[in-house]
């Protein structure tokens, strides 16, 4: 009998980005016709979270969170940036009830600061941290200002792609300063690293194959359950290591959270791209096979940063793409 979870939805902050830079490739001309922006040309974006409580016995963790956030460390300055609303994944719990200490396991897409600086904290009054070091900034050098934190999920391991982590901890990638030390270095010991293959090969410049969207590898073997009941897939092009993450809920339903492969529904466009994607093409290729992957077997996807309802089928246009409508 297969594992399922009963999922809530962790809504963990809005923030504002450039709009240019999320539509990356596509002219504003296009994508002004349905992206609505304020008087600094931003777009609004959410934390889409999920808890999941994984239902009837056996082994294996029972409180599952996926994506943590921003967090609550950055810097005045930089709130002031991103335009933060003031919650965070804490926030969302606490609505539930729900103690971060209660969380057995998380699962993180990729490191950057907007999906894993939930996984640390300010230390609170009458606190010793865990790890003291550097401050994440972006309006400033980061590590002009020194403090310390403590890990949100004491109990948890935290699930996360081999090759994202050494990335990020070596700096490697485009968007290195959204890596920070703060809500990385804490986790040394807690880590629980995957090697899933990847679906592509990163930074091919041979032909374009004739359907890009289909790797060489059978689907089967591009994913890696992690834990009863849950799969991780590599869909890299945003970062190499970044993964999504695949369920099955209490109503039998196949739910893919679908990280910055595919943040918004605007993204599902075959040429939508972020300007943040280390490779916009390996990019689209993973968007696509992920697209493709869900439409044949009916899987829904749970977009991560989507302002809207973050619940979404996939249906093709029949023309060789696919397109998001409402569950």
């Amino acid at each position: 009998m297969s594992v399922r979870y009963r999922f809530n939805a962790l809504r963990a902050g809005a923030f504002k980005l450039d709009a240019g830079c999320m539509m990356g490739l596509i002219p504003r001309v296009v994508w002004s016709r349905s992206v609505p922006t304020d008087d600094r040309n931003r777009v609004t974006l959410c934390h889409n979270c999920l808890l999941l409580e994984r239902l009837g016995t056996g082994p294996g963790p029972r409180l599952v969170v996926i994506e943590a956030g921003t967090g609550d460390k950055l810097d005045e300055a930089s709130r002031k940036l991103f335009d933060l609303d003031g919650r965070w994944i804490q926030t969302a719990l606490d609505e539930l009830g729900v103690a971060g200490e209660r969380i057995d396991a998380v699962v993180i897409s990729h490191l950057h600061f907007d999906h894993a600086g939930g996984l640390t904290r300010k230390v609170r009054a009458g606190e010793e941290p865990e790890w003291v070091g550097p401050a994440g900034a972006f309006t400033g050098k980061e590590g002009a200002i020194t403090h310390g934190v403590r890990r949100t999920f004491p109990n948890a391991r935290v699930h996360v792609q081999r090759r994202e982590w050494e990335d990020a901890l070596a700096g490697r990638g485009m968007m290195t300063r959204t890596y920070f030390s703060d809500h990385i270095l804490p986790l040394r010991g807690h880590i629980e690293l995957a090697d899933t293959p990847s679906p592509f090969t990163l930074a091919d410049a041979g032909p374009e194959p004739a359907d890009p969207t289909r790797p060489e590898r059978p689907d089967a073997e591009l994913e890696t359950m992690i834990m009863p009941g849950i799969w991780v897939m590599r869909v890299p092009g945003h970062t190499w290591g970044q993964q999504a993450v695949r369920f099955e809920d209490e109503m039998g339903r196949m739910i893919v959270f679908t990280p910055d492969v595919m943040p918004t529904a605007w993204h599902a466009g075959r040429a939508y791209s972020l300007a943040y994607d280390v490779e916009p093409y390996t990019s689209m290729r993973s968007r696509g096979w992920l697209l493709r992957r869900a439409c044949e077997n009916g899987w829904l996807l749970y977009l991560d940063h989507e302002p809207g309802e973050p619940l979404r089928r996939v249906v093709s246009d029949g023309q060789g793409w696919w397109s998001l409508a409402p569950v």
